[in-house]
């Protein structure tokens, strides 16, 4: 593995400078492709005719449950997460969600019953509540400014490969006559994690955490392999410096505690958990675990409601691929409350034609979805994740995403619980309940978020009126 063990005592980095970099993103994608795949692998099971069979018929609410109780294992293990990632640092807290991820997969392939089958989501969304929460953190603390939202809006593509990936697995094992046509994508699970878990061990440490962890020479030498390997290279120096600084002055304020977080950056910690609270509330989950139960809602039923599950997964890739150039651009906020006003009216459109029920309501209620799906790949889907690590202050900053995770995990939660009951009690109604928070998430982007673009992680204070920042080419709104 070529980006071997950086910043590890007495080892350097084959790979150097961007292509570091990249190699960087894109094998800490693999963390977010799990649970890409795990929200994505219960969507085409649940309307198998094995599966049904095997569990005897599940109703709403134990399809439910079995799908929402991930959040649960997610959200216990992200409240954790700050504590472990500076405890054991990034690396290391990788690997340890990346085999615990392995195990639940595990447990989920063999199960012999429904009450088996949510232990390994419990036990599977514990490896995902560690993997959410630190893989942000850890890219934006290797991530220079001018490159730190391509690169995690990169990092999200990977969650929706790892989404699509599972839709299509499930398409094709779907003409297995057999139990297998579900236990197969469940058994997919341990295979990736495992090539994460053991892929962590290559991967260099954050150089922020080496350097708060008094391994000074060694957060010089990641920062330096991040800059090109020139032990003279004067911006990589100063970057050094400047994170030293940084670690120096933070310390002076002595108490790292949740409290005291909560009473110094309470202002912060809301804007970075809102986020994730309306990525989840803007209706993403309605469409991401239960899109063939929509699909067969408007009108496609059996293996076509996956296909066309499947058709959504490519474009919302696709539609993800825009960010990676623009949100370094036109910025965080631009992108998020553009992104909001199509989903509003996409989901308001959706609800209106399986209302209407008319003969072209199956086609349309397609675009729709797809349509939805495209604006939040290209907005609400990467930035929650790219702007709570952003935002946070280095000796908070696992502190911070990890209620921000929590935050997700936990509206993922009661998404996926009342979704079904709600898809049966108000019908059309549910696409425009979550228009509704769509349109409440501009507003509250528009007044509340400021601009994050370009601002190196240790100016970030001066966004917040706490600070100067001595880079005039940036602009912040």
């Amino acid at each position: 593995m070529p980006l071997a063990i950086a910043g590890v005592p007495g080892h350097r980095s084959k790979l150097v400078g961007q292509p570091l970099l990249y190699a960087i993103s894109c094998f800490a994608s693999i963390g977010v492709f799990l649970f890409g795949y795990d929200q994505g692998v219960m969507s085409g099971i649940l309307t198998g005719p094995y599966f049904k069979a095997y569990f005897d018929n599940p109703s709403p609410a134990a399809l439910g449950g079995m799908v929402a109780i991930l959040e649960i294992g997610a959200l216990i293990t992200s409240l954790l997460a700050g504590r472990l990632g500076d405890a054991l640092g990034r690396r290391q807290t990788l690997f340890l969600g990346a085999t615990v991820f392995v195990v639940g997969g595990a447990i989920q392939t063999a199960t012999t019953g429904y009450n088996i089958m949510v232990l390994g989501r419990l036990v599977s969304g514990a490896g995902v509540g560690l993997l959410s929460t630190i893989v942000p953190i850890y890219q934006s603390e290797v991530s220079p400014a001018d490159h730190r939202g391509k690169l995690a809006c990169i990092e999200f593509t990977g969650n929706i490969i790892g989404y699509a990936s599972s839709v299509w697995l499930d398409y094709f094992c779907s003409f297995i006559l057999s139990d297998w046509s579900w236990r197969f994508p469940l058994f997919m699970q341990c295979v990736i994690g495992a090539i994460l878990a053991l892929g962590s061990l290559m991967m260099p440490e954050s150089p922020r955490w080496l350097i708060d962890n008094d391994q000074d020479e060694n957060g010089k030498k990641v920062i330096l392999d991040l800059h090109g390997d020139d032990p003279d290279n004067e911006e990589a120096l100063k970057e050094f410096q400047e994170i030293k600084e940084a670690v120096m002055k933070e310390r002076v304020s002595g108490d790292r505690s949740y409290r005291t977080m909560w009473s110094r950056y309470k202002g912060r910690v809301l804007l970075a958990m809102s986020a994730q609270a309306f990525a989840q509330l803007n209706g993403i989950n309605v469409i991401s675990y239960y899109a063939p139960l929509v699909f067969e809602q408007a009108g496609w039923v059996g293996r076509e409601a996956i296909l066309m599950t499947g058709i959504n997964a490519l474009i919302y890739i696709a539609s993800t691929v825009p960010t990676w150039y623009l949100v370094d651009l036109w910025g965080r906020r631009i992108i998020l409350m553009s992104g909001a006003a199509v989903m509003c009216v996409a989901l308001t459109a959706t609800g209106w034609w399986i209302y209407v029920d008319q003969i072209i309501t199956p086609n349309a209620v397609v675009v729709c979805v797809i349509i939805f799906n495209a604006a939040f790949g290209y907005s609400w889907g990467p930035i929650p994740w790219l702007y709570p690590p952003e935002i946070m202050p280095m000796h908070f900053r696992a502190k911070g995403v990890s209620l921000s995770t929590a935050t997700n995990w936990l509206f993922n939660f009661i998404v996926g619980v009342v979704t079904p009951e709600l898809q049966e009690l108000v019908g059309f109604r549910l696409y425009l309940i979550h228009a509704f928070f769509c349109a409440n998430s501009l507003l509250l982007v528009y007044f509340t978020y400021p601009e994050t673009m370009g601002v190196p992680l240790e100016e970030m204070d001066a966004v917040f009126g706490e600070g100067n920042i001595h880079h005039s080419d940036r602009s912040i709104n």
